[in-house]
């Protein structure tokens, strides 16, 4: 399910997007085997999508699917259950989402949402309860910025929240920075990689990122095309993968429960790849180690 709500977001924000009848997806391995169908019936009302939907992020606790949209005089949030139906809609203090996480530690959640406008409550990424009531914000409302303390940021991407609090924050859709965070559960920077450039480590629009359970930070490098690795712990650059993204980089990366796969979207080209996980220790390049990729069917 929340792989077809990522293909929802994906081409809701497409200007002109058509809604899709049919969608196929398929792993990258050469036999093609079959993973993935979209549920046409969800949601049971699609016509409470009155924005631009862009993100998604899953409770992995109450099966609630939260759902943020873009759009003047719309709710950005809205909730759905696990078979479609609506739940609840709320727009507390958030101006433009770009990236939402919902972040459990197997009792309780919360929902964090990164927020890359420019009005009063832009370039912050900003924590809720799960009813959508206001819990912190980290970054100075209204005020894009790079400093670390206190924190700045300017359009940040995405968050991952990991189960023991640590933080991951991609900044830099487009803004002044190019950087990858590491926070402690009391927002302390761990560390931090932030050049902007083409080589290892380096950036240029960093948009989406997430945490394996062997210690891995993956990283869409969106304008360089490719995906980063990085070792959770120190932030060591452990390698990249490229030749998968020629015609289009990856905006959003995400791992299939069972982290046998990466799920990558890439917006230009309307298309949601499903790519084998490497084994511990190795990184190796997707195209090369995986075979080819398959585009979404309509």
């Amino acid at each position: 399910m929340a792989l077809a709500l990522l293909v929802l977001a994906l081409l809701g924000a497409l200007p002109g997007a058509q809604v899709l009848r049919t969608i196929t997806f398929y792993s990258s391995w050469m036999n093609e085997q079959r993973l993935y169908k979209l549920d046409v019936s969800w949601p049971k009302l699609p016509e409470y999508f009155t924005g631009q939907t862009f993100c998604v992020g899953v409770d992995p606790i109450s099966d609630l699917v939260y759902v943020a949209q873009r759009g003047v005089n719309v709710p950005k949030v809205l909730v759905f259950s696990e078979n479609g139906d609506f739940r609840q809609a709320w727009n507390s203090t958030v101006e433009m989402p770009h990236g939402i996480f919902v972040a459990s530690n197997g009792t309780d959640s919360s929902v964090w949402i990164t927020d890359v406008g420019n009005g009063k409550y832009g370039h912050t990424v900003k924590q809720y309860s799960t009813s959508g009531k206001p819990v912190q914000t980290l970054g100075t409302p209204g005020k894009p910025g790079s400093a670390l303390i206190p924190l700045q940021f300017d359009q940040p991407a995405e968050i991952f929240v990991d189960q023991n609090g640590d933080i991951y924050i991609v900044d830099g859709d487009g803004g002044l920075n190019n950087r990858l965070l590491k926070l402690t559960s009391d927002f302390k920077v761990m560390w931090l990689r932030a050049e902007n450039g083409t080589g290892a480590a380096q950036f240029r629009i960093p948009h989406s990122v997430t945490v394996d359970s062997v210690g891995r930070v993956w990283v869409a490098d969106r304008a360089n095309k490719r995906i980063q690795v990085f070792d959770k712990v120190t932030g060591e650059w452990l390698g990249a993968w490229s030749s998968c993204f020629k015609e289009d980089g990856p905006y959003s990366v995400r791992l299939t429960p069972n982290e046998k796969y990466l799920i990558v979207a890439q917006l230009n080209i309307n298309r949601v790849s499903i790519l084998a996980a490497p084994p511990v220790g190795s990184i190796g390049d997707s195209q090369a180690t995986f075979g080819n990729k398959k585009k979404i069917s309509s």
